[in-house]
């Protein structure tokens, strides 16, 4: 299936590394407001260059557009596609309003398309075994989820000097003025909605703590780069979310059950370390840290996860970029060309992306005042 890129700025090449695991996926051509920009990815990967959008869309070899623009012109852009008779593949957030999400899951469904949001993180082979675990009742029933996007205090690297594979800069200005939350909750609230369902109330807090993150960030408004959310879901279970700029890089995920846990050390991992411990069984290395820190009578500031790491089948082979985003960012893509194929809805399509965004919305807003938040969209599962 033919696929047409609109953006190709730092993130498509993500997208281009690894549409090496798809082989049934081609790109027919990409476009950018920057012509500059297009004709270095173009030459790169020796991808042809369409001269506007509207050439793009005209085009009848592309089944899918695939949405890498700026945050601001998903919308547009993904509401121009699906008039176009295109299905649309497009970079989180889905829109920047919810009634603008919902107008385009609507538009979708009313031309027999579809919409589907990134990101593809939850799509993942550490997904897929947390799955398999939670359904085969190792926990027991998940009770409460503890959720962590905290990136590290990158404002305080050298961002202006970060370029992806062609050449693109790491667009730093802007990413802190859409802000941590809009960029990154949907890994982890992808993650949750996922193995969890719909949520249907939140109470959310956020605040910009670091008003200054660098040249050329001073004089605008910057986004919330801390937040933090409490979820109660359908089904019962609860999680709270943090999202960070400035903590220390942690992106795990923490599933307790009435029978046990589980841990994911990295949810940008596509093979992350995943842990379960049954309650009431330590594993050796647990009770000699136990017996340590008592003798000691402090806490060691080094410990190795609880439980035992679950098993993998065998490694798939896939090409993934370097660390820290071990993602396969094309395979929401190729999960949306196989539903295309068989005439079924792909998982993160219409209100169930539009439900991700909803919620990333609602914690990015939340300011000041925690106060909950009852969603609009109410996906079934």
């Amino acid at each position: 299936m033919k696929i047409a890129l609109v953006g190709v700025g730092f993130v498509a090449d993500y997208y281009m590394t690894t549409l090496y695991n798809h082989p049934h996926l081609s790109v027919a051509g990409a476009f950018d407001r920057s012509p500059e920009r297009l004709r270095q990815f173009c030459s790169f990967y020796g991808v042809r260059p369409y001269p506007d959008l509207a050439t793009l869309l005209a085009d009848p070899e592309p089944t899918i557009v695939v949405n890498l623009t700026t945050p601001e012109a998903h919308f547009e852009v993904s509401r121009d596609a699906l008039l176009a008779g295109k299905h649309v593949y497009t970079e989180k957030p889905l829109a920047m309003t919810v009634d603008e999400a919902l107008a385009l899951a609507a538009l979708a469904d009313e031309r027999g398309l579809t919409v589907t949001t990134a990101p593809a993180n939850a799509l993942s082979d550490a997904q897929a075994l947390v799955a398999g675990a939670l359904a085969r009742d190792a926990i027991g029933t998940p009770r409460l989820a503890y959720a962590e996007m905290e990136d590290g205090p990158v404002f305080r690297d050298k961002w202006a000097t970060w370029r992806s594979r062609s050449g693109a800069p790491w667009p730093g200005v802007h990413e802190f003025a859409i802000g941590c939350t809009l960029e990154h909750a949907g890994y982890a609230i992808a993650w949750l909605v996922s193995l969890f369902g719909a949520v249907e109330t939140l109470s959310g807090f956020s605040a910009v703590a670091f008003h200054d993150k660098g040249p050329g960030t001073r004089d605008i408004d910057m986004a919330p780069d801390f937040s933090v959310g409490c979820l109660a879901f359908n089904s019962g279970m609860v999680a709270r979310l943090t999202c960070g700029l400035a903590a220390p890089r942690d992106r795990s995920l923490t599933i307790l059950g009435d029978r046990g846990s589980i841990k994911v050390r990295d949810l940008w991992d596509d093979r992350s370390v995943v842990h379960l411990e049954e309650t009431g069984k330590p594993t050796p290395t647990t009770k000699l840290i136990g017996y340590l820190e008592h003798r000691l009578g402090r806490s060691l500031p080094f410990k190795p996860a609880r439980g035992s790491a679950l098993a993998y089948p065998a490694p798939s082979g896939k090409r993934l970029p370097d660390y820290p985003s071990r993602i396969d960012f094309s395979g929401g893509i190729a999960r949306q060309a196989e539903a295309i194929e068989a005439g079924t809805a792909p998982f993160f399509s219409g209100e169930r992306a539009a439900h991700v965004t909803e919620i990333a919305l609602a914690l990015n807003g939340a300011g000041s005042a925690a106060a909950p938040y009852r969603l609009r969209t109410r996906p079934t599962f």
